[in-house]
């Protein structure tokens, strides 16, 4: 069941129903005791009669970007429809940089599934062919949407056709391997200091090694957000995390380096975090792999929506 205002003949605002867990623990062990919230988004549809292909959107730390938004245009001037999930907005929250505890991943994970539901019973939607893609937090919430462990407890029934995570953190490597068959792609910067590439780079190979089909491109001389066309700026507030690793445990828990404590609450991951990340890091634009990863975003949505 949902609600649904029409802005204007191509736009409507969707309304659902989500809840608030903290890690993916409280998905796989405690989601039928959450409180249910509402949360919404922003359908908008290309030119046409449909139904549509669609990409769910979801942002990263700073929430919705101009950046962001062009790729979404973009996607529409190809004949597919956008959803612009407003996990942010719908909690009253502005930014999570520096904190990341107001709305963390495995929130925007239940939420993009809880909008899926949704968005698959549009009549102007085609139900099997609705991929995901998100920029830095929302880059962990595409790749974690993946993770056989969360589809499994949220909605096994359902699943997102492709998966194209934009400088994603891969810090938290999952002891249980098993990811969804949909073709996954990571897209990161070689220079990212806030999540870094070589995270990534020990990830996907065991992800392959376990059957995942996923993909790596890593753009040189590139750093956070080089996808924005914005200089380089240096944010000493957020999360500098070149030398985290954490272990994601089967349940959902993601362990401490330090004594495998799990960081089950904003206090420990706090803690966490502190024992292993500095602050400061550095984002913005680099307009050769900008261009570049418009290019392949655009060729990665057409091969997995587009194709008969």
């Amino acid at each position: 069941i949902f609600l649904s205002t029409i802005l204007y003949s191509q736009e409507e605002k969707i309304i659902f129903k989500s809840a608030n867990p903290f890690g993916f623990k409280d998905i796989i062990s405690n989601l039928e005791t959450l409180d249910e919230i509402e949360v919404n988004g922003v359908l908008k549809l290309p030119n046409g009669e449909g139904p549509f292909p669609l990409i769910i959107g979801v942002a990263g730390s700073l929430d919705w970007g101009e950046h962001h938004l062009e790729y979404m245009e973009m996607y529409r001037s190809m004949g597919i429809a956008t959803f612009e999930l407003q996990s942010f907005s719908s909690r009253g929250i502005k930014s999570t940089v520096g904190s990341q505890v107001n709305v963390t991943t495995a929130m925007m994970i239940l939420d993009a599934y809880k909008a899926l539901e949704v968005l698959t019973k549009h009549p102007k939607i085609i139900k099997d062919k609705v991929a995901i893609t998100g920029w830095s937090l929302g880059g962990g919430v595409t790749l974690f949407s993946g993770w056989e462990p969360l589809i499994k407890k949220i909605n096994p029934t359902i699943k997102f056709a492709a998966h194209l995570s934009i400088y994603p953190p891969c810090i938290a490597q999952p002891k249980n391997l098993k990811f969804t068959n949909a073709p996954m792609h990571i897209l990161i910067g070689e220079l990212d200091d806030w999540v870094p590439a070589k995270a990534c780079e020990e990830l996907v190979p065991k992800m392959q090694d376990a059957g995942a089909n996923i993909n790596l491109t890593v753009y040189p001389e590139s750093h956070h957000s080089f996808d924005r066309n914005t200089p380089l700026v240096t944010r000493e507030d957020a999360y500098r995390t070149v030398d985290c690793r954490f272990t994601l445990r089967e349940d959902g828990a993601v362990l401490m380096n330090l004594l495998n404590i799990p960081m089950t609450t904003p206090f420990r991951q706090k803690i966490g975090l502190a024992l292993c990340a500095k602050r400061g890091t550095t984002m913005g634009g680099n307009p050769k792999t900008r261009e570049e990863a418009f290019q392949f975003s655009r060729e990665f949505m057409s091969k997995h929506l587009l194709n008969k």
